[in-house]
């Protein structure tokens, strides 16, 4: 099947009060397994990469760009390609030409005033070129490289207020809040504050993004779709999903060197995790 736009998707989950998964992929086997997921759930999905997936595969995003639409069009399920966490100017501008309906521009790092700025500058480019922008205000921790931050820490949580003026100052399409989740979680045992997020829903116009799902649990997840929550990222889930099947593998065949034995094993597995998680969004 074609791929469709991250914005279609998003716009017809929030309009049913569903959630719609976004799994971030790193290898073939990843895009695969989501595809698969899909299929077998009945439900569309977002298949994300990464500014560091794309770092992994040497910095070039054509090859896995390619391959992950490649993996879209023989599926039978509603798929789109969106570029995640970028914060790199020139592998923005790099989403268009290889076919992303969206990006995650991320200037979080940066100061109030710096982030609306340059997520601005972004958002008028993407939205030159048709394409979908989503940006986060806050501080969802556990990111590549930052120290652990704790997601219940004073200052971390996005506030509503502030989160109305950066929807209004930058025109972005969707915005990734941090309300208790952390990204790089591999135990389900965050605790989202629902009265936040309804609050959030509430402050914007835009659907909001829930970064760092594999760490919380599924009646949680149900919750904050409830209250108003409507992108749900997965990344951490499908690599422990992959990694323990190919330990699994080892433990049991020490003296194996093929590897479509383990990468099958640890592509199935990530089916699992990803049909898991479309289940707890049918709402």
């Amino acid at each position: 099947m074609p791929l469709v736009s991250t914005g279609e998707l998003v716009a017809e989950a929030r309009a049913a009060g569903h959630g719609v998964a976004a799994f971030n992929v790193i290898t073939l086997e990843h895009a695969e397994a989501v595809a698969l997921g899909a299929e077998r759930a009945g439900l569309p999905a977002i298949l994300q990469i990464s500014e560091n997936a794309v770092k992994f595969h040497g910095g070039r995003l054509a090859a896995i760009a390619a391959a992950a639409t490649a993996v879209a069009r023989t599926s039978s399920a509603r798929l789109s390609l969106h570029l995640d966490h970028v914060t790199d100017v020139d592998l923005l501008r790099a989403a268009h030409p290889e076919g992303f309906s969206s990006v995650m521009f991320d200037a979080s790092k940066l100061t109030y005033d710096e982030n609306v700025k340059a997520t601005a500058d972004a958002v008028r480019w993407g939205h030159e070129r048709g394409i979908w922008v989503e940006a986060e205000l806050g501080q969802v921790g556990g990111k590549e490289g930052e120290a652990p931050l704790d997601a219940h820490a004073p200052g971390v949580r996005t506030d509503p207020a502030e989160a109305a003026a950066y929807v209004a100052g930058t025109g972005v399409d969707a915005l990734a809040v941090a309300v208790g989740s952390s990204h790089a979680m591999t135990e389900r045992t965050a605790s989202l504050d629902h009265e936040l997020i309804g609050s959030l829903a509430a402050a914007v116009p835009v659907p909001l993004v829930l970064h760092g799902s594999s760490g919380v649990p599924d009646d949680e997840i149900r919750r904050a779709i409830a209250a108003g929550m409507v992108k749900i990222n997965v990344g951490t889930a499908l690599n422990t999903a992959f990694t323990g099947a190919v330990r699994e593998h080892f433990a049991g065949s020490e003296t194996g060197v093929d590897p479509r034995k383990y990468l099958a094993a640890a592509r199935e597995a990530m089916v699992g995790t990803t049909t898991q998680f479309q289940n707890v969004l049918r709402g």
